[in-house]
């Protein structure tokens, strides 16, 4: 797969080209990058994959919900319908995305809403809302929010630097001096001072930005509907995991602390689970003769899961969701907490003079 990788060089060559020229474009002015009269943050990776965007998202969500009307805005990635959209209280993952339909049952009067064109969805909230978070829009130049958040996956890393499709990277590493904030994300919860350094030396953050580190919180269990589960992991527990998300190795990792029994369905991000997907995970936990047994998987994938066809399925089997939220290193909290909401009243106390 690297040599392959390596083969591809040339189209990345090619790729990073039209990248560059595009941003310079944006930079300069050629390219329209609009600007709002409300508090705008954006919450994105340089790279393709998972660096725990909707779980910031979510942290953001319940850091301002109770003092301001916020709206959240996604792509909609992987849904059947285009262009602007309200979430509702029955919308499913077809509908809206698996990412905007989470955030929709887990935060029910908060305003979540799809749009292809960010610049487009801005519009038809602003006028309602006093606070706009912009779920993966890193690369939507056309929009110029007024805050970004930058995520890094750590254990990405100590990948090669490349541009898609020889590496991950969907622009240039340089592209980090647009954000605000920098978070290496999934670190290890004792992570070293001097490996915190060794990867600080590698972001080399810009003088203005604010470099931070968090791991990843598991939550308690619930159930598809969201309540509340009574079920124990044990080590003991055979676990079949059921996962269609970008980087599921932290997640294996915790699961593997637990129990040393571990059958591991695993499917590319944003997979739409077919009836084919669930049979075959149903026929190999029915026919296990463990006593000590339960299906788990994330509450992206539980959005994608909630077709009749696949519930009626699923029943038979004991299957719970496991959440999870972000933890600060370092006690760096209070300060994360109080730059974003320096933003938001700063920019609002400047709006209100206007």
């Amino acid at each position: 797969m690297k040599k392959l990788r390596w083969l591809l060089w040339p189209f990345s060559l090619l790729y990073g080209l039209v990248v560059v020229i595009r941003n310079w474009c944006y930079d300069v002015g050629w390219f329209k990058s609009t600007g709002f009269n409300l508090p705008v943050i954006s919450v994105g990776n340089l790279a393709v994959g998972g660096a725990g965007k909707s779980p910031m998202t979510e942290y953001l969500v319940r850091l301002l919900k109770s003092d301001y009307k916020l709206a959240t805005l996604s792509r909609g990635y992987g849904r059947k319908t285009q262009g602007f959209l309200l979430a509702e209280e029955h919308s499913t993952s077809a509908d809206i995305g698996d990412e905007p339909a989470q955030f929709k049952h887990k935060f029910p009067d908060v305003t979540v809403a799809v749009c292809e064109d960010r610049v487009k969805g801005i519009n038809q909230l602003k006028d309602n809302h006093e606070l706009i978070i912009m779920d993966d829009a890193y690369q939507h130049r056309a929009v110029k929010p007024g805050f970004s958040i930058l995520l890094f996956d750590y254990k990405k890393l100590n990948d090669p630097n490349l541009l898609l499709p020889a590496g991950d990277l969907r622009e240039p590493f340089s592209g980090k001096m647009r954000a605000d904030i920098v978070v290496v994300s999934k670190c290890p919860s004792n992570i070293s001072a001097e490996e915190q350094e060794r990867v600080s030396e590698k972001i080399i953050p810009y003088p203005y930005q604010h470099l931070f580190f968090t791991s990843i919180d598991y939550l308690g269990l619930k159930t598809l509907d969201g309540n509340t589960a009574n079920t124990r992991l044990t080590s003991n527990t055979k676990i079949y995991l059921l996962t269609g998300i970008a980087g599921a190795g932290p997640l294996v990792q915790y699961l593997q602390s637990i129990s040393s029994t571990i059958v591991h369905h695993n499917y590319p991000d944003h997979h739409p689970f077919s009836l084919k997907n669930i049979t075959k995970l149903a026929d190999e936990f029915l026919a296990d003769a463990s006593e000590n047994k339960v299906v788990i998987t994330t509450e992206k994938d539980a959005e994608r899961l909630k077709q009749p066809a696949l519930l009626l399925l699923l029943s038979k089997l004991q299957i719970l969701v496991i959440p999870i939220s972000i933890a600060f290193l370092n006690n760096g909290q209070p300060q994360f907490d109080q730059l974003i909401i320096d933003y938001v009243r700063k920019y609002r106390t400047h709006r209100s003079v206007h």
